[in-house]
């Protein structure tokens, strides 16, 4: 199955996933543990042995760019006949021509502009897409004026990370050329001390995104810099944007992108909670709320006491819980303006480098009379497993899970079951655990994905709706849920 993945990917930027959970790069072992996965929405395990003909009937067609759901399609294949080979091969070669023909979506240049925890971060989401024949491509970062010996020393930090462990792949610095070659994709340094001072075109870089990761600049004057860059054509802050600058958080507003030139990812913790907060508001109504988030501390605080021009943040921050501010609630508004208003939140900043969670204490609307603990966990699983928000929202039961848990997952957030109070008066308290790094960037990567215009169709038609009311029916409740 590995060879056949890779090579649609490769070839035909085809994206073969199992309930949304994308197979490309896996090995062995986590393509046996999607497999697995399957058991919580159609009550059992897939096997290999049926999705791997799949896999064949799929190569045999030389199909068009798409995201191809292997168990949505033996489920469809066998509401709608025996699901033998005959069937599936009837029913993919419909679906392939639901699409009709297509040319691979060019690939679009991206830019990091800054490289430190996120702007690595991404460096190393975007090279293990890059196989892809279509998409984002990683063709330079830019860094301030060092000294000798600089390149080296940025190669390493991609290289070792004391979260996210080792870089996986391979890093040559050629310093002649002023370049990184990870995993045998170029990428240029360039050193610059202004936004506005870098000619991308003489890389042979245009049209390009360029995602600030520096958090120096957030309103529009600040980031319309960049785009006086020549080859640069739009810009992404990897931060909250301040003013009129809109704040994209994927599955929640990025119908906004549109033809933005300058857009902000919003935070981290935003990104956590607004996906849990539009669910349950469109479920049964969000009428106001507190969000108290915990979490890592960052690099804008003091290793050790001294002068820090905001407050607290100067004290050590590997040995204090600090009290500090965050605009997570008014930016939830902002995204999801249905709760414009309706929240609160603060934040305490605690001694551990990554992962963080989010306390949201809500008062639900009238469609939440009688919703208790249990259908509120029913609810948001159901999401986690079989919604359009499934890649951002997760969700986990388990007596034994710690922050350290969370570390490295895909979603935005992850809902701790077991920590959930709802007495059915419409009071309730959610736990929401998240990546604040890793988690954040794939939020981020989606955006890039928007803005680069590459939105693959899907095969079958409906696979989520199915999903979910696959979901509904059997009405299980497993011990633990979580594609971590």
């Amino acid at each position: 199955m590995i060879p056949i993945i890779g090579s649609l990917h490769r070839s035909r930027h085809v994206v073969v996933t199992i309930h949304g959970r994308r197979l490309v790069d896996l090995s062995a072992r986590q393509i046996l543990k999607a497999h697995r996965f399957a058991r919580h929405i159609d009550g059992r395990e897939l096997d290999p042995a049926q999705t791997f003909p799949l896999l064949q009937m799929l190569t045999a067609m030389d199909p068009p760019p798409c995201a191809v759901d292997l168990a949505s399609l033996l489920s469809l294949a066998g509401e709608e006949g025996d699901g033998s080979r005959q069937v599936l091969d009837g029913l993919l070669r419909e679906e392939v021509a639901r699409i009709g023909p297509a040319e691979v979506p060019p690939q679009r240049d991206v830019v990091l502009y800054g490289f430190g925890r996120i702007g690595r971060l991404l460096a190393r989401i975007l090279l293990a897409r890059s196989a892809g024949a279509g998409g984002l491509r990683l063709r330079a970062v830019v860094v301030r004026p060092g000294a000798p010996g600089d390149l080296q020393k940025r190669a390493s930090l991609l290289r070792r990370d004391s979260v996210h462990g080792p870089f996986d792949g391979t890093i040559v610095v050629d310093e002649e050329r002023r370049m990184l070659i990870a995993n045998e994709v170029e990428i240029q340094v360039i050193e610059s001390d202004a936004p506005d001072r870098v000619d991308y075109r003489a890389h042979g870089i245009d049209e390009a995104i360029v995602v600030d990761t520096t958090g120096r600049w957030r309103d529009r004057d600040g980031l319309a810099q960049h785009l006086r860059s020549p080859g640069a054509s739009r810009v992404l802050l990897t931060a909250p944007g301040k003013g009129d600058v809109p704040n994209i958080v994927h599955g929640v507003n990025e119908e906004q992108i549109g033809d933005h030139r300058i857009l902000a990812a919003a935070s981290c913790t935003t990104n956590a909670v607004a996906p849990v907060l539009k669910a349950l508001h469109e479920h049964c109504g969000v009428e106001k709320g507190h969000v108290e988030t915990v979490h890592s501390f960052t690099n804008d605080q003091n290793l050790t006491d001294n002068f820090h021009r905001a407050d607290r943040r100067g004290r050590a921050a590997t040995l204090n819980m600090v009290i500090a501010e965050t605009g997570a609630a008014r930016a939830v508004g902002a995204a999801y303006p249905a709760l414009e208003g309706r929240l609160t939140g603060s934040a305490i900043r605690v001694p551990v480098p990554n992962v963080s969670l989010a306390v949201l204490n809500l008062r639900l609307g009238e469609g939440a009379a009688g919703i208790g603990r249990e259908d509120l966990n029913a609810f948001l699983r159901e999401t986690s497993l079989a919604s359009p928000l499934r890649r951002q929202v997760d969700f986990i039961e388990s007596p034994e899970f710690a922050s350290s848990d969370a570390l490295g997952s895909r979603k935005a957030g992850i809902v701790d079951g077991l920590a959930t109070i709802a007495d059915g008066t419409g009071d309730a308290v959610l736990y929401v655990w998240y990546d604040n790094e890793h988690g954040y960037c794939r939020q981020v990567v989606r955006v890039l994905e928007s803005m680069s215009g590459v939105r693959l169709p899907s095969i079958p038609r409906g696979a989520v709706d199915r999903a979910r009311a696959r979901v509904r029916e059997a009405g299980r409740s497993s011990l633990q849920v979580a594609g971590i």
